[in-house]
């Protein structure tokens, strides 16, 4: 596997958060009895014409600019195929003149993701597949739920740039956020809003040519993701090694086996007999609203992890994870307020974990401005957290009540002393050079004081000792 690159390149599709449909008046809704939300031009009905949806542009449009992309003048077009979910038997889609153009994607970790395209088209219908395992083959009949057909979507195409089965799953996961930032989408996989297909190919470590690729249609979670991603590389590695070639396909993912089949052979353009749409006329924004939707843009993702970044001065995956949660607005505040960075970043980390309740900036600030002073263990500073979440307040009235005083020196240092005289043979280890020895000291210190012994304090004076 080391001898062989993979590379992919993401189509998520994502449906815009709009009231209606994209060229009709009917309600854009999950969930509603199956064929309620319908009407002669989204069935395709004869002598129905389609009207653009404003708001569905102005969403599209927000998303684009939030990836960094060009809005240009664009042209819908008539994308031809033949399945019983798409009731016209086309699809109005963007083909060579999208509204989106060269964007990107900014993963946690710096990594830059190519956008070629976010272009506006209507979804299918959904089919099911009634018996067997659900699908059309084995089915014994097929129901269609045409309520979706007609809903605006944007499809978001990534250059080939992702080169792992985490970094795909990392784009994904840092659209969504962009999506649930600008209000264009709910991005919520689970239903179907946001669907993802992978276009996977190797190479051998070192060439710029790429692989032939297959196609891993409409994978519905992260996890899915990265398992077909990681089978299909195998597979095609496998087929290459064996001096045998990678047929371009369309291939189905099957969750409960791990493994992709065959659907088809992959389409290429021509197959779907592109031609624009005649009774829609071309999408040109006028510069006045594309700049009116660009201020109004929230700080994206990104944006909020390099300021949080600036601010503490704490590392990518804290930075990420804060941010992922939404407590970058209140880590900033306390510490404004005049709060620890490095405790304001432990505590939103690993205590928080996105339920703030009762707990304001100042408070937090003045629990840990507490923990750094060493009026409060790490221990005691959580328990107080816990209690301001739970009902706010003073965190030195919570610490006062909850029986935290600081611990004098002397009485600290004499606990220290009766450890090392306690266990003579754990202190000849910590002499020699052995670390882990001091975490058994701690606990032996925080045992005797029930608690109350800072262990950044207690390491501090096993080393003073052991230097002495």
């Amino acid at each position: 596997m080391t001898e062989w690159e993979t590379v992919i390149g993401l189509e998520v599709h994502c449906e815009l958060a709009t009231a209606t449909k994209l060229f009709c008046g009917c309600r854009n809704a999950f969930g509603d009895e199956p064929n309620t939300n319908v009407c002669p031009v989204c069935l395709g009905l004869p002598g129905s014409l389609p009207v653009l949806n404003r708001g569905a542009v102005e969403l599209a449009m927000r998303l684009g600019l939030a990836l960094g992309c060009e809005v240009r003048p664009s042209l819908f077009h008539r994308k031809n195929y033949f399945y019983p979910d798409m009731p016209k038997d086309y699809q109005i889609s963007q083909y060579d003149q999208p509204v989106n153009v060269d964007g990107v994607v900014e993963l946690a970790d710096g990594a830059r993701i190519g956008v070629e395209r976010a272009h506006l088209e209507e979804d299918t219908g959904k089919s099911s597949h009634v018996g067997g395992g659900g699908r059309i083959h084995e089915a014994d009949h097929s129901l269609v739920d045409y309520n979706r057909a007609g809903v605006p979507l944007v499809e978001i195409v990534s250059r080939p740039d992702l080169r792992s089965s985490e970094q795909a799953k990392a784009y994904v996961n840092e659209l969504r956020a962009v999506l649930l930032a600008t209000g264009a989408s709910d991005a919520r996989m689970e239903e179907g809003s946001m669907r993802v297909d992978a276009n996977i190919s190797v190479r051998p470590v070192g060439s710029s040519v790429l692989g032939t690729r297959c196609e891993v249609k409409n994978l519905n979670s992260t996890r899915s993701l990265a398992r077909a991603v990681d089978y299909e590389a195998r597979r095609q590695i496998e087929l290459l090694s064996a001096g045998e070639q990678v047929l371009q396909q369309t291939r189905h993912w099957d969750e409960a086996d791990g493994r992709t089949s065959p659907l088809r052979s992959k389409e290429e353009a021509f197959d779907y007999r592109y031609f624009p749409e005649p009774d829609l006329v071309p999408l040109s924004p006028e510069p006045a609203w594309q700049a009116a939707v660009g201020e109004a843009l929230p700080l994206l993702p990104a944006a909020r992890r390099r300021r949080l970044a600036a601010a503490t001065g704490a590392g990518a995956a804290s930075v990420a994870m804060v941010v992922e949660r939404g407590l970058d607005d209140l880590v900033l505040a306390a510490l404004e307020a005049g709060g620890d960075p490095g405790r304001l970043m432990v505590h939103a980390e690993h205590d928080l974990a996105g339920a703030t309740g009762a707990l304001d900036a100042t408070a937090f600030a003045g629990l840990t401005s507490m923990e750094a002073g060493g009026a409060l263990t790490a221990t005691q500073a959580k328990a107080v957290l816990a209690e301001l979440v739970a009902t706010g307040g003073d965190p030195e009235a919570v610490a006062g009540a909850l029986g935290y005083e600081a611990l004098p020196g002397e009485v600290l240092a004499g606990a220290v002393d009766a450890a090392i005289a306690a266990n003579p043979a754990a202190w000849d280890r910590f002499l020699a050079g052995d670390a882990k020895v001091a975490g058994f000291f701690v606990g032996q210190v925080m045992k005797a004081t029930a608690g109350k012994a800072d262990g950044k304090a207690v390491t501090a004076l096993l080393r003073q000792r052991a230097a002495s």
